[in-house]
């Protein structure tokens, strides 16, 4: 399983030919038989140089849309015909839809995970903490600020990510945003109503890692959220039940990607206990 959640060159096809299976396929198609539809959502491994031809070959082919990941999130931004309001936010795109024969580009990385959030929390007015500055972080941050979110916090240990992405979120949406140097144990401030890991900290096969966070700042009733989907129990995730914080784990966002995902393509609200339940069963 790990190979299959590690691909770096990857494009998932709504339909096409596959080359292996990935959890989220699990899932998918998982939700596609749960509510009878006839679709196929397939693998397929796509080198940076035949992207270009990847994406005019899923046009051609009738696809109705494609999920891509990283190195591609950005790159494919040129072969598309326009770009939803996030997506245009952060420069890239993870989740391709067709619509009235166009490809439009969009993001599903925050958007996954505020629907998350809403399910315990309404995200308006909250003071934020994220750590990491990378794509997941740009994402998440993007999106609660959307969702009204009147401050975030980027706590980075390079400080040119970090505040690089604080001046997208101060410059480009509706949101105080400060920067705070990762250097040494992190401890949350007082009014954190919403602490994010989206590092890779605590991923499979490091899955003894832990943050560098002082795991006494966390207050009962804090929603803490972790973006690891694998495992989904981490170490941050045990600290904040433990402390008697709302805990959104890592599987509850790949769950939502994935819902948005079928929105986009089918048109169809898919159930995301279905969703769940098959990468529980990937993941043990």
């Amino acid at each position: 399983m790990t190979k299959e959640l590690n691909f770096k060159q990857e494009l998932t096809a709504a339909f096409g030919q596959p080359i292996s299976e990935n959890p989220t396929q699990v899932m998918v198609e998982a939700a596609y038989r749960h509510h009878e539809l006839d679709w196929r959502y397939l693998t397929i491994e796509v080198a940076p140089d035949g992207l270009e031809d990847a994406v005019k070959g899923a046009k051609a082919m009738g696809f109705q849309g494609f999920n891509c990941t990283i190195p591609h999130k950005v790159k494919v931004i040129e072969y598309l015909d326009g770009l939803g309001e996030s997506a245009s936010l952060m420069g890239a795109v993870n989740c391709v839809v067709r619509r009235d024969g166009q490809w439009i580009g969009e993001n599903t990385d925050g958007k996954g995970f505020v629907e998350s959030l809403c399910e315990l929390t309404d995200p308006s007015d909250k003071n934020v903490v994220i750590f990491g500055a990378g794509g997941a972080a740009r994402a998440i941050g993007v999106e609660v600020a959307l969702a009204g979110a009147s401050k975030i916090t980027i706590v980075n240990r390079t400080v040119k990510r970090g505040e690089e992405l604080t001046k997208l979120l101060d410059e480009k949406l509706p949101v105080e945003a400060d920067f705070v140097p990762w250097d040494g144990v992190y401890a949350a401030p007082d009014g954190t109503d919403v602490l994010i890991n989206a590092t890779s900290i605590g991923l499979f096969p490091d899955v003894d890692a832990r943050l560098a966070l002082d795991v006494d700042t966390l207050r009962e009733g804090m929603v803490v959220a972790d973006v690891i989907p694998n495992p989904p129990a981490t170490n941050l995730v045990r600290d904040a039940r433990a402390k008697g914080c709302k805990v959104i784990d890592g599987l509850g966002m790949l769950v939502n990607q994935g819902v948005i995902g079928i929105r986009h393509w089918t048109g169809v609200d898919p159930d995301p206990a279905v969703m769940r339940a098959a990468l529980e069963e990937v993941f043990g």
